[in-house]
C-alpha cells in the first residue's frame, strides 16, 4: 500500500509533468541498464550510474544529451572548458574553501537568518504560513547574493518582463528573481530526446542569462570577502570563471532547493517523523539526507557517449545517450525515514557523482538545515492546512504548503 508521503510525492511529480511519475516507477526495471528505442540508454543501477559519472574518458557532460550542452548553447561555448577542460580542474580546486561547512553556515546565517528568524517568530505567534512562498523568497535571497545582485536592482533590470517593486512587500525583489530563474530553468522541459533548443527558447534563455548576469562584473569588484563572490575575487578566480559558477550554481540551484525545502516539510509532516524530529533533533541531518534522497529533484541525468565502450555487459556507441534515472535509483531504497541509515552504494547520487559532484553540496546541506532549526525552533509539530502542487514545471515542487504550528 502506498503510504501518504509517496502519494503526495508522486501527485506533485504528476503535476509538474504528467508522464513523470509512469517513467520513474517504470524505469526501475531498467536495471542495471536498458535501451530505450530513439531515447537511449537508461541506467537505474547505483553502482552502474557511479561508473559512467567517473568515467570521463567514454562519457561526456558537455555533447548532445547533457547538460553542458544545454548550457553552451544559453551561455557560450566558453562552458565547456569550465565543465571539462582544464578550467574545471582549475575551478574546483579554487572553490573548495568555498564551500567548507563553516563557510556555509555563516554565508546562511547571514543572507537567510533574518527571514527565517522571522519565520519562525511568524509561526510561534499562531500564524498560518506558505513555506512553498517562504522557500521561494529564501532561494531568491541565495540567488541574489551569488549574482551579486540588489533589491534595488531587479526591477530595472527585469523591468522589460514586467516587474514592478512596491515598498509594501520586501520579500517581492527576491521573488521576482526567483521567478524568471525558473522561467530559464523550464526552457529545459522537452530536453529528454535532445538538449538541443529551438532558436526561440535559445534566444529567451540568453536574455535571462545575461540579465542575471548583469550586476556580476560590478559585485565582483566590491563584493565583501563574506560573500561568494568576494570569495571567488579573493581565491584568484577570474571575473569569467567566477560569473559562470555564480551563474550555474543560481540555476541549478534555484528550483531543486525550493523544491526541495518545500518538500522536506511537507514529507516529515507526511511521515509523521515532524514529531520523531523534535524528540531527536541529532536526527536533523538524517532528515536532511532522506528528503534529497527520497525527492531527487535533480530526478534524471544526462551524458552522452563520446567512445565505444561496455557497461554492465551491454555496448554503448559514440553518440549515443545515457539518462541515469537518479529518483529511481535512490527511491528503491524504500520510503521516507529519518532514522534509515547511511547507504554507501547511492551516496550522494542526488548530486551527480565522480568529478562533476555538485559543488554546492554543503550550501545545499546548510541552507536546507537551518530551515528545519527554524521550523523546529518552538520545539511543536507542524500541521498542514492547505496544498497545491506547482503545474507544468520541470522541476517539481509544490505551488501552496500552508502549515501551522499544533496548538
Amino acid at each position: 500500500m502506498i503510504n501518504a508521503a509517496t502519494r503526495h510525492e508522486l501527485t506533485l511529480l504528476a503535476a509538474g509533468q504528467p508522464w513523470l511519475p509512469a517513467v520513474l516507477l517504470a524505469g526501475r526495471a531498467a536495471k542495471p541498464i536498458r535501451k530505450i528505442p530513439k531515447l537511449g540508454w537508461f541506467v537505474a543501477d547505483p553502482l552502474v550510474a557511479r561508473q559512467i559519472y567517473n568515467d570521463s574518458t567514454h562519457f561526456s557532460i558537455v555533447s548532445e544529451g547533457a547538460a553542458g550542452h544545454w548550457w553552451a548553447q544559453v551561455i557560450g561555448d566558453w562552458v565547456e572548458d569550465l565543465f571539462e577542460g582544464p578550467g574545471h580542474t582549475e575551478l574546483r580546486t579554487k572553490v573548495r574553501d568555498l564551500f567548507t561547512a563553516g563557510h556555509t553556515d555563516a554565508l546562511v546565517d547571514g543572507v537567510l537568518g533574518p527571514a527565517l528568524k522571522q519565520l519562525s517568530a511568524d509561526l510561534a505567534a499562531g500564524q498560518t504560513v506558505d513555506i512553498a512562498e517562504r522557500a521561494r523568497v529564501l532561494v531568491g535571497r541565495s540567488v541574489s547574493d551569488l549574482v551579486g545582485m540588489q533589491p534595488a536592482d531587479i526591477a530595472a533590470i527585469f523591468a522589460e518582463d514586467g516587474a514592478v517593486l512596491t515598498d509594501e512587500d520586501p520579500d517581492q525583489p527576491f521573488r521576482i528573481l526567483f521567478e524568471h530563474v525558473e522561467e530559464l530553468v523550464n526552457l529545459a522541459m522537452g530536453t529528454m530526446a535532445s538538449t538541443t533548443l529551438d532558436p526561440v527558447a535559445v534566444a529567451r534563455a540568453r536574455t535571462l542569462a545575461t540579465k542575471l548576469a548583469t550586476s556580476v562584473p560590478a559585485a565582483y569588484e566590491r563584493a565583501d570577502p563574506s560573500t561568494t563572490l568576494g570569495r571567488c575575487r579573493e581565491l584568484g578566480l577570474e571575473l569569467e570563471h567566477a560569473s559562470g559558477l555564480a551563474i550555474l550554481m543560481a540555476v541549478a540551484g534555484t528550483d531543486t532547493l525550493a523544491s526541495a525545502m518545500t518538500r522536506m516539510v511537507a514529507l516529515l509532516h507526511d511521515s509523521g517523523h515532524h514529531r520523531e524530529l523534535l524528540a531527536h533533533p541529532e536526527r536533523m541531518p538524517d532528515a536532511v539526507r532522506e528528503t534529497l534522497r527520497v525527492t531527487s529533484p535533480a530526478y534524471l541525468v544526462g551524458r552522452s557517449v563520446t567512445a565505444d565502450v561496455e557497461i554492465a555487459g551491454r555496448r554503448l556507441l559514440a553518440g549515443e545517450h545515457v539518462k541515469i534515472l537518479t529518483w529511481s535509483i535512490n527511491n528503491a531504497a524504500g520510503s521516507f525515514s529519518i532514522h534509515r541509515d547511511y547507504n554507501p552504494e547511492t551516496r550522494q547520487l542526488w548530486f551527480g557523482g565522480g568529478r562533476h559532484l555538485c559543488v554546492g553540496v554543503q550550501l545545499v546541506h546548510s541552507e536546507m538545515t537551518a530551515l528545519l532549526e527554524a521550523l523546529t525552533a518552538d520545539g511543536r509539530p507542524w500541521e498542514i492546512v492547505e496544498r497545491r502542487y506547482r503545474r507544468k514545471v520541470f522541476i517539481p515542487t509544490y505551488e501552496t504548503l500552508r502549515i501551522r504550528l499544533a496548538p
